[in-house]
């Protein structure tokens, strides 16, 4: 009998959870407003029109040994990174990208936490960029 309460109690209190599950919850966010993540050719469409900064997040021996020409180089990775972000226009454009993806996203994290306003991450990187056969400065 004592189970057979359980089981009654288990299953108002099931159902009354139940009710609350059921207003809509909101989607958590795949990428931080802002960001834009585009492939090789709209980047390089974007990069060709000047369409904004191209800003280059590699360390400074990745962006000696090959970079898209006119890519301004900072760091993300290094200590005064945001020091560097902070004498940036904010409301200008800037056409993000790294070796693969993954420090630019982390480079787009940061500066929209510090409020850039437009931010377009290569997908892929130097690595994709040059796979397509794009133009490279050393």
């Amino acid at each position: 009998m004592k189970l057979l309460g359980f089981l009654v109690i288990a299953l108002l209190l099931g159902a009354d959870v139940a009710k609350k599950e059921e207003k809509p919850a909101t989607a958590p966010a795949t990428r931080p407003a802002g960001r834009r993540d585009v492939g090789v050719e709209e980047f390089e469409k974007l990069w060709k029109e000047k369409k904004g900064v191209v800003l280059d997040v590699r360390t400074a021996k990745e962006y000696q040994l090959g970079h898209i020409p006119g890519a301004v180089n900072i760091d993300v990775n290094a200590a005064d990174f945001e020091k560097k972000m902070a004498e940036l226009d904010k409301a200008k454009t800037y056409l993000v990208h790294c070796a693969s993806g993954v420090r630019s996203v982390r480079a787009c994290e940061k500066m929209n936490r510090m409020d850039f306003k437009e931010l377009i991450n290569l997908q892929g990187g130097m690595k994709a960029w040059e796979k397509a056969g794009k133009a490279v400065e050393k």
